[in-house]
């Protein structure tokens, strides 16, 4: 054996033949031992049948998973283009991972080939719902829009179990988005403000942003948005219990080119937030809604002074807001740009502060007044007569107005009085003497009243003196109108009539409208009126020339009906609802077939006595037609 290791150094070789005569001897072999994997002898070498004696010898498969994520990062960020790399995410979730966490500033510029379409960058919209909102889709969406023109608009909305969106997500999107442009989050509670950052950091064309119940994120998200998205133009922020007025501050003093505000159920924001918010956007804010906020007359106050470029707002369950309030707001004859206000449970609003605002707003045309106990009629009409540019009125549960408050800002509210809606205002009666003969509200085009119960004939006789011009009648669950308080209204040349709920219509008052109004009538609702009979639809068969939209729901109609409408040459029906006319039956199909060839809305919904065939044939032959059942 000491010949085997006779020699000097790393070139000397034994060169001399073979050690035994014959190494093919099994007894040699076995005699080596522990030496058997140094043992070649300089014949052929003979075919190798064990496998596990030559076991280490075998090559393993080489794959680019061996690859650490360092390399694999190198390698993504070096490819041509967003088309390679999409290609490459589409591998596997780690893959994804990877190429979803490049920022834009980590590729290789010189060796990423440009892209056709650049005119079209951030016109690609996309939104999560629910179970669909995860991380892996988010990054997928990164990844997969680069190359597509980029992602404008994203929206993700979360279920009410636990959320799989995270920041890790939204790290996705900041890193591979730089031109998304709107932001909506909705009920995401696993997102912090380190998402936020990202999306700070990675998209500073940002000029839309909606967090909503995001209990999370904090001012620290908010401030790094003010920061870095200097074009935000649009912020609505709703129960976010962990933003304040340090995040209103800052978005106030970096963003000047805000232009509408919503903040509601935000409990750490107070007048501070809204002083620095109004003080510093005086310029350019536009629209501004405040809702359910622990904010004090101070806010008001400083709305009315620097709201000067305000034309809509909303103020809604201000609950520590009072009369004082609303007086200094109107006051401040800051808000002469107004054009819409709405004001909702809101216990400041009283007579004098309505007023006040009138008088402040003299460019005010819209004005929606809901759930306030303490406006009287005094108020009403003094609101009225202060607002000479009105032209839409709506009150809503307002209990202490009366029918004296109606008619009296009907007659106060000028020429510009367009549309007057009454809601749930329980205080309202029947007039009881008669109005002034010289009255009149020529401008009025649309009147709605609405489970108003104690309003009766004599009202409707008043406005029927009151309002010729009218071409739009809502009036719906009156159930104390008769036959002889519709009749008033006939005079009109009406467009569109909801008598839904109204039990005391007949078929007389059906047919005078439709004779009267037969070429101008376009809409006619009367869902749930009992007493109207197929006598109705033989009169609108033979009179209506242009009614598009019918509602026959809940009506005492029957087959003979439904066959005079489809008799008609000049009936064009696009939407018709006989829902639960059980008179109406399988015998109707050829006349609804008849009327399916400008049909685009059916509802045959609690129609029992129209069978499930029917229906299916009804969908096969009205293919152009949405049936409901």
């Amino acid at each position: 054996m000491s010949q085997i290791y006779s020699f000097a150094g790393e070139n000397d070789f034994y060169r001399r033949g073979a050690i035994y005569p014959n190494p093919k001897d099994a007894s040699l072999l076995l005699s080596l031992g522990s030496f058997v994997d140094v043992y070649f002898p300089p014949s052929k070498r003979s075919r190798v049948v064990a496998p596990t004696v030559f076991s280490g010898f075998e090559k393993k498969p080489v794959s680019i998973d061996v690859l650490p994520d360092e390399c694999l990062f190198e390698i993504f960020r070096r490819l041509p283009g967003p088309q390679e790399r999409s290609a490459c995410a589409f591998v596997s979730k780690h893959w994804l991972t990877l190429v979803s966490s490049i920022r834009q500033t980590e590729l290789d510029v010189s060796s990423n080939k440009t892209e056709d379409g650049d005119d079209c960058e951030g016109c690609l919209s996309r939104s999560l719902d629910g179970k669909k909102a995860t991380d892996v889709r988010l990054a997928a969406i990164a990844v997969g829009t680069a190359g597509r023109g980029g992602l404008g608009k994203l929206s993700i909305r979360g279920s009410n179990s636990a959320s799989k969106v995270s920041d890790i997500g939204l790290r996705s999107i900041g890193r591979s988005c730089p031109s998304l442009g709107s932001l909506s989050l909705w009920n995401l509670s696993t997102v912090t403000d380190n998402g936020l950052l990202e999306i700070a950091e990675g998209c500073p064309q940002l000029e839309k942003l909606d967090l909503n119940r995001c209990s999370t994120i904090t001012d620290k998200g908010l401030v790094a948005i003010a920061k870095s998205c200097p074009n935000l133009s649009e912020l609505t922020l709703e129960a976010c219990s962990s933003i304040g007025d340090e995040g209103l501050q800052a978005i106030a003093r970096s963003c000047s080119k805000l232009k509408s505000v919503s903040i509601k159920n935000c409990p750490l924001v107070r007048d501070q937030g809204i002083a620095s918010l109004l003080s510093n956007t005086t310029c350019s804010l536009a629209k501004l809604k405040l809702q359910m906020l622990n904010v004090t007359d101070v806010s008001l106050a400083v709305v009315g002074h620097y709201g000067l470029s305000i034309t809509d707002l909303v103020l809604a369950g201000l609950s520590h807001v009072s009369e004082k309030g609303f007086w200094v707001m109107g006051n401040g004859v800051g808000l002469q740009k107004l054009n819409a206000l709405t004001i909702t449970a809101c216990q400041g609003v009283t007579d004098m502060g309505l007023e006040s605002v009138g008088k402040g707003c003299p460019n005010m045309k819209k004005a929606i007044i809901s759930k306030s106990p303490l406006l009287s009629d005094n108020g009403l009409v003094s609101f009225a007569k202060a607002s000479l540019s009105l032209e839409s009125l709506q009150l809503e549960e307002c209990h202490r107005v009366t029918q004296f408050g109606f008619f009296g800002s009907l007659l106060n509210c000028g020429e510009k009085l367009k549309a007057f809606s009454l809601v749930n205002c329980l205080s309202i009666r029947d007039l009881t003497t008669g109005l002034p003969a010289s009255s009149h509200c020529s401008a009025l085009r649309s009147l709605s009243i609405r489970n108003c119960p104690g309003f009766g004939d004599a009202n409707l006789a008043a406005i029927g003196k009151l309002c010729p011009q009218l071409e739009d009648i809502d009036l719906c669950g009156l159930k104390g109108i008769t036959e002889f308080g519709f009749l008033h209204l006939i005079q009109s040349s009406l467009v569109k009539v909801n008598f839904s709920g109204c039990s005391n219509l007949t078929d007389r008052v059906i047919s005078a409208i439709t004779a009267r109004n037969g070429w101008t009538l376009e809409v006619l609702n009367i869902d749930g009126c009992s007493n109207i009979t197929d006598a109705s639809l033989v009169s609108i068969a033979a009179n209506c020339q242009i009614l598009s939209d019918l509602d026959l729901s809940k009506c005492a109609i029957s087959d003979s009906g439904v066959h005079a409408l489809a008799s008609s040459d000049k009936l064009k029906l696009q939407i018709l609802s006989v829902a639960g006319c059980s008179m109406v039956t399988d015998k109707s199909m050829p006349a609804i077939v008849g009327l399916g060839s400008t049909l685009l809305g059916l509802n045959l919904q609690q129609c029992r006595s129209i069978s499930n065939s029917t229906v299916d044939f009804l969908v096969e032959r009205l293919y152009k037609c949405d049936i409901l059942s």
